[in-house]
């Protein structure tokens, strides 16, 4: 298993990236197409928290040292996460999936 990034990280054993150069064959564009579909989904989800809680924005807001910027982060992915079990989201509306509710979201 590996981790996807986008193109700024190096790519190593554990990161794979999306193929550079001009010169791409078919195999190399066809999984820069079908891996960047997928990128821009998840960068959906962190658009949605920082559409609702705006002050996560750490470039924005966040002083690492001074506030608890992972505690403020995840608490505010969960409260979308209970958001997108009530409401949708554009990400599961693409996907064609509904998303869980409430109960198995929380595990109960």
């Amino acid at each position: 298993m590996v981790i996807y990034g986008d193109p700024a990280y190096p790519r190593s054993r554990h990161i794979q990236c999306p193929f550079k150069g001009a010169m791409l064959n078919n195999d190399e564009q066809e999984f820069n197409t079908q891996m960047s579909s997928v990128r821009q989904s998840v960068e959906w989800g962190f658009g949605k928290i920082l559409q609702y809680f705006a002050f996560v924005d750490f470039k924005k807001n966040q002083k690492v040292f001074l506030q608890p910027v992972g505690k403020q982060y995840i608490v505010s992915a969960i409260l979308t996460n209970l958001h997108t079990c009530l409401n949708g989201s554009t990400t599961a509306t693409a996907f064609g999936v509904d998303p869980p509710s409430v109960q198995e979201y929380l595990g109960n």
